[in-house]
């Protein structure tokens, strides 16, 4: 172990003098600013894809469903939306927790400690899911509870039921993903995700209508296709020459350190799942205005707009949480430093093209989803409010990624906290019922929301010293690796 530099003056020389060679020059030449460029869009490109894939799966099951009634479908979109809350949410936000620890092994050379790092995930996501399959099993129940239609919650607790083992998988899933991602080893990833939807479009057609399952065979499909996601991924981590040092096979140092892990799972789940829940309690504050179903419907459409085009911006977030870990875990703050600033004018610059293409389309959207009128127009006036909150969530989400990068995730927990629960929601509240805006009232709110949240981390990510947050990457590898080296 000492070869691979466990020695704490071995990683402390190697962190230190590299920050205090260059902490004094902030300038970077076009050859560094171009080949930040380039690892970056190497990064996004794939991981650009990769999301819009995953959310095609979810749309296409919904698609299907959609071809056996209003009750069907109306349950299958709330039982997609209650897994997403109380099931979804969790394992993105607990597995983005490798998004630092991955990442800055990575950067540190430890390269043996990734697949332990990604086993300890798997145990902390595969106990978490066992609970949260006990409440997908009593959605229905919960759903009633809550005030819901008895009859759609009725059909929404068993498309629930019956997606209890995609539970299991996405746990797997997440561990993968941010493994390989943190290795800037993501074309497989795309790959893997391309060959899973083109299988589940298949998939989805022999369940529902051929198995005689219905609304059930979808919620299944979805299960099968990430579980074919996983084998493939766990088949080329293991046969992949490109992951030889990374996984060194299973390990009972994984079941150690596990609180370590925790600490930063927990306040990452925190971070994604208030950001998450925000949006969905915007759905449910639109039944409450005056003519709720079209209220409900134009503010969905419009959230799932925003959700489909936001993918783009996610790809740069998750390339500058990569970038900004490996580099800390390298020592190099100024590397670090140059890739959320390359992010940052990359984000802007997606950001203005995409407003651009949302404004002059605006009146053209509405008809893909109806042919009222007075739909088509909501549509085309809440297309203005969307194109400027995705400038906004561009903006956020890359300064997210720095956060989830550097191990900060407490911080943007509570960032997330003031952003949306005492300025977003309070004002949406305000503008939708006090001013009576309606469901542009409600938008207001989460560009309120949006907006908060990018202005705290703008000046969280102006006042980080680099330097420190590289100490502390090093001090974050070299106390797990002794950690498990003792045990």
């Amino acid at each position: 172990m000492e070869e691979e530099g466990l020695a704490s003056p071995l990683l402390s020389n190697h962190v230190n003098q590299e920050p205090q060679k260059r902490a004094r020059s902030y300038s970077y030449t076009k050859d560094e600013i171009l080949t930040e460029f380039k690892k970056q869009l190497y990064l996004a490109g794939p991981l650009m894809t990769i999301n819009l894939l995953i959310c095609g799966l979810s749309m296409i099951s919904v698609m299907f469903v959609g071809h056996l009634g209003e009750l069907a479908l109306s349950g299958a979109s709330m039982a997609t939306s209650f897994a997403s809350v109380t099931g979804t949410s969790l394992m993105i936000g607990m597995g983005s927790a490798l998004d630092t620890f991955c990442g800055q092994s990575y950067g540190a050379k430890q390269y043996h400690m990734l697949g332990i790092h990604m086993q300890r995930a798997m145990i902390v996501l595969l106990s978490v899911s066992i609970p949260l399959a006990f409440i997908w099993a009593n959605a229905g129940s919960l759903l009633v509870f809550l005030g819901q239609d008895p009859e759609i919650s009725a059909e929404a607790g068993l498309y629930a039921r019956f997606m209890i083992p995609s539970l299991f998988a996405n746990a797997l899933l997440q561990c993968h993903v941010r493994f390989l991602q943190s290795q800037n080893n993501v074309v497989p990833m795309m790959l893997s995700t391309g060959i899973t939807t083109l299988v589940h479009v298949l998939v989805c057609w022999i369940m529902v209508f051929k198995s005689g399952l219905g609304s059930r065979g979808a919620a299944l499909a979805n299960a099968v296709s990430l579980w074919i996601n996983v084998l493939l991924l766990a088949i080329y981590v293991r046969v992949s020459p490109s992951c030889k040092k990374t996984w060194t096979g299973f390990s009972k140092e994984a079941f150690c350190n596990i609180p370590t892990f925790l600490k930063l799972a927990v306040p990452s789940a925190v971070m994604v799942c208030l950001e998450i829940w925000s949006f969905e309690m915007m759905v449910l504050l639109s039944g409450l205005l005056p003519n709720p179903q079209l209220e409900t419907s134009v503010l969905s459409i419009s959230l799932n707009t925003c959700s489909m085009i936001y993918m783009i911006p996610l790809g740069l977030s998750s390339a500058t949480s990569v970038r900004v870990s490996n580099e800390l875990g390298a020592g190099k703050a100024h590397a670090a430093r140059l890739a959320i600033r390359v992010a940052m004018v990359a984000v802007v610059t997606e950001g203005v093209l995409g407003s651009m293409v949302l404004i002059f389309g605006r009146k053209l959207w509405g008809y893909c989803y109806s042919n009222e009128e007075e739909v088509v127009t909501y549509i085309a006036q809440m297309m203005l409010l969307i194109a400027g909150s995705h400038f906004i969530d561009g903006v956020q989400s890359v300064l997210s990624g720095a956060v989830r990068g550097s191990g900060r995730q407490k911080v943007g927990a509570i960032v997330n906290l003031g952003a949306y629960y005492l300025i977003g929601i309070p004002l949406a509240i305000l503008f939708a019922f006090v001013l009576h805006m309606g469901g542009k009232g409600l938008w207001y709110g989460i560009i309120a929301a949006l907006f908060a949240q990018a202005f705290f981390l703008y000046v969280l990510t102006l006042c980080t010293n680099w330097e420190k947050e590289a100490k502390k990457a090093n001090q974050r590898v070299y106390e797990s690796m002794v950690h498990d080296e003792v045990s």
